[in-house]
This record gives C-alpha cells, structure tokens and sequence, in this order.
C-alpha cells in the first residue's frame, strides 16, 4: 500500500458503546473511481466505520484522510459539503416533500427570500431524465414504491457531485432491471473518478460491480482482497470465520394436504391469482418489483382490500378484512420492509415478540408477565436471537438480528400459513444460512410457507414449487424437479418474469 494514493482512507479507528467495542483499530484504503465492497456480517462494524466517516459517530481512536488531507464531519450535511455522501439501507425519507424538493433539500433554489420551485422541478426533469427515472418531480415521497425511494436517495447523492458515495444494500428494494441501471449509473461514475464504497450480502453483485473488498469479522479488520482472483468461498469463510456448507440448506420435507387456497383474487396491482399451498411447503413467488407479489399477499392478509376472489384455509371459506382477522385465523406475514412494518424500534425485543401474541398471555385484565417472558426466551433462543437481554430496544440490534425477532413474534402465534416476503433482505449470509434452516423446520412441523424473494438464487433453491408474477398475474409455475434437474435455469425464470411464455 505503500505509495499508493487513496483518495479516502481509515487508519486504528476504534469505537466503544458502553462496554461494547464496536470497532478495533480497523483500517479501510479507498481509491479514485474504485468500488470498493465492505463485507461482513450484520454487527461486523461496517455500518459503524461509515457512521464514523459521515459524522454520525466521533471515533474514540484513528484517523481519516479525505484526499490526503485530515478530515472529520460535524455530520452528514457536513460530510456531503466536504464531498461524502451515504446512501442508507433503511430510508427515512420526508413522506410529504416531493421528489424534487427530496433530492434538493437543504440545496434549495431561490428567487430572492422565496423558494424558486419551477427551477427546481426542471432541474429535478433532466436529472430524473437521465436516470430513466419516469415520475414527475412534483410527486409526494408517501406515494413512491420502497424500490422508487431508493433510487430518489440514490440520485440525490449522484446530483450533490460526491467524490466518495457509500452505498448500503442500495439493490435491497431493486428488481433485476432497476439493478442493472444502478450498475450502468455505478459505472459511469467511476470513469469521472468517483469512489464507491458498496456494501452488499449478495455476492454476485459484488463479483459484477466491484473492484476490491474489505472484510471485517466482530468489530475487526480481517483482510483486503483484489476481487481478480478471490473466490467466493474465500470471502466467507473470512467473514464468518468457519465454512458455511449450504446457503440454501433446503430440507426436503413431507409435503401434505392442500392448506391454503385462493381462487381468481384480484386487487390493486394484480388480477385473476388462483394458486394453492400444501402443509410442509414453501411456495416460492418470483417477478420483479412491482409484479403484483407483494400487493397479492397484502391484500390476502387484510392490509390492503381484495376486489374479488375466494379463499380457503383448511377447506373452510375464509373472508379476512383486516391483520387480526388474518392472526386468528392462522395466517401470518413478514413484511419486505421490517422497519416500518415489523418493528417498534424504541421498543425491547420482548415487548416486539410479544405484541401480537397478548391476548394468550392475560388472566382476565392483566398480563401473565413470567409466561410471557418465558416464551420469548424460548423463542428467541430457538431463532438464535443475538442480544445481551430480551430487554435491550430493537434499534439496537443488526438487521439480520431485527429480522430474527420479527420471525419471533409471528412464531409463537404459531400460524397456519407464514407469509415471508424478502425475509433477508439486508441480511448477512450467516443469518441468512440460519433463516433458511428455520424455514425448512417450520415447514417440516406442517406449516405452509409462502416466500416472496427478488434473489433468484435464493427463491429457486427453497422452494418446493415456484410461481412466476409478470405485470400483476401469474405466467407460469414451476416444480423443484424442473429446477435440480436444470430444466429451469435462472435465465428461463428470469424470462418468464419479463413475460415470456
């Protein structure tokens, strides 16, 4: 390293909260118009070092240069004035700005004391332009698909001219074809001399859009790597400091009796969906983002309203108006965006597992708080949730660790059919590895599990039958023989998701 010019560089950064070090004297060496992937596990530190950097987080030791210069940020709009500028997994974007005020906030055009939005708005045109990016700019954050918000976030930090941009998880809410835009936009700001900082689970991105990657393991620094000539393998085992054997560790399981049906739904954003699952399934729904997936298993769960259609749930006609129609009857659902939906993040981990569940745990008018504790210990230990106490808040824990808690509090309701949609997004390959095991003991007990996944890899390997979602209907099905035994590769379901027959 040794003579060569970073154009961002992280040296002994060390941080503790309380008596938790969450990071030990790592470094990070960033080139001009180099992506560089930061990899490890949830907790690993890596969202910690970017704190560090964007001002969120004062290191308790170390040094950062920023183009050779010493460099510190009072905070992100400090960071982003220096020339930093993140994108976050989670967005928390201002639901009532509209996209051009979003992308241009605290950047505002002026005409004497008062805001020149026509300006802005025309600004916000060729920019949204550029990005293929086909709503108005005048349109509402709240109205924007999560995959939409993400790509305002990502144009935001494109258009404030960043000379370093750190990408969390930025493909998370992005079908195959948002991706591949993002990768083209990657692109081109490495030939003007941007450096990229990407932090990504899913490995084949990485090996597609990266030039280098660091690893960290627990808080620590564990090695950099040219990705000409690493394996996939070899990250791993440097992340998780043993061999996971399977990342999809798919246990054939006894398929049973039809459990649940649903016959000619249709709903906002898909029609005439008629499809059924077996006790001991998983049901595997691919398509890209805004296919109908997810709106069909909204509306089945009550969150959103059903226009027409039937369904049955153990041969028994069922009508479900809202979620806690949907929990009595036996139907769960983890929801794409745990954050907003999953999770009350200022709440502990019992009183979040618990919420559902209430109504078991009273005698009469008050609360059996020793059974409820007991039970979600059990529970938490069964889904390996890592925290010190069950008592600690949720926005204390890793993603893959929030992830496990909100597959807690629909477990001990013990539901008939568990709906998951995009259950690791966002997760480390270790708690993804332990989510897929889970899956497959659930479904082994008699559950049927219905799983929404925009990783083909992911969605073709769990399941035992997979339905393919193309512009709000169903254009195909395929059987897990058709996937071992190569007849449907990625590329064929990958075409039926474009239409194809």
């Amino acid at each position: 390293m040794a003579g060569e010019h970073y154009i961002l560089e992280c040296k002994g950064i060390s941080k503790a909260f309380g008596g938790t070090q969450a990071l030990k004297n790592v470094e990070l060496h960033l080139k001009a118009g180099e992506v560089h992937a930061l990899l490890g596990e949830n907790g690993a530190g890596k969202s910690t070092l970017m704190k560090c950097i964007i001002g969120l987080y004062k290191p308790d030791e170390g040094s950062i240069t920023f183009d050779g210069k010493p460099y510190s940020a009072r905070g992100p709009a400090d960071a982003i004035n220096k020339g930093i500028s993140m994108i976050h997994q989670e967005l928390n974007p201002e639901p009532h700005l509209s996209i051009a005020e979003s992308i241009f906030l605290n950047r505002e055009d002026t005409r004497g004391p008062f805001l020149n939005k026509k300006l802005t708005n025309q600004k916000t045109e060729e920019i949204l332009k550029e990005f293929d990016f086909r709503e108005a700019p005048t349109t509402l954050m709240e109205d924007l698909t999560l995959a939409q918000a993400q790509m305002v976030e990502i144009i935001r930090a494109v258009s404030c001219n960043a000379r370093v941009i750190i990408m969390d998880e930025p493909t998370s809410s992005l079908d195959s074809e948002e991706t591949e835009h993002l990768f083209r936009t990657i692109r081109d700001l490495k030939k003007k001399g941007v450096a990229i900082i990407y932090i990504s689970h899913r490995m084949e991105e990485i090996f597609e859009i990266c030039d280098a990657v660091s690893v960290f393991r627990d808080g620590t620094y564990v090695g950099s790597r040219s990705m000409e000539g690493v394996t996939r393998e070899e990250l791993i085992s440097m992340m998780v400091g043993r061999k996971v054997d399977s990342i999809f560790p798919k246990v054939d399981c006894k398929i049973g009796d039809v459990l649940f049906k649903v016959e000619g739904l249709t709903g906002k954003g898909f029609s005439d969906i008629s499809f059924e699952v077996h006790a001991g399934e998983i049901l595997g729904l691919s398509g890209l983002v805004g296919s109908g997936r997810s709106e069909t298993m909204r509306a089945i769960f009550g969150l959103d309203p059903l226009e027409s259609g039937r369904m049955w749930l153990e041969g028994k006609e069922i009508h479900i108006k809202d979620p806690y129609e949907a929990v009595k009857l036996g139907i769960a659902m983890v929801n794409e965006d745990r954050k907003n939906y999953g999770l009350c993040l200022n709440r502990s981990i019992r009183e979040n597992i618990s919420l559902p569940n209430l109504p078991k745990k009273q005698k009469g008018f008050l609360l059996n708080q020793r059974r409820e504790k007991q039970e979600v210990e059990e529970v938490s230990k069964q889904l390996t949730v890592k925290a010190a106490s069950i008592e600690d808040e949720a926005y204390s824990l890793s993603g893959g660790n929030q992830q496990k808690v909100v597959l807690s509090k629909w477990i001990m309701a013990n539901p008939k059919v568990l709906i998951l949609d995009e259950p690791t997004r966002g997760v480390d390959v270790g708690a993804k590895s332990e989510i897929h095991t889970l899956m497959c003991k659930f479904a082994a007990q008699g559950m049927a599990i219905i799983m929404i996944s925009s990783e083909l890899p992911e969605v073709m390997g769990m399941s035992d039958r997979l339905l393919v979602y193309h512009e709000g209907k169903t254009n195909g099905e395929i059987s897990r023989e058709e996937i071992l035994n190569g007849e449907a590769t990625q590329e064929v379901v990958l075409a039926k998701e474009f239409g194809e027959k």
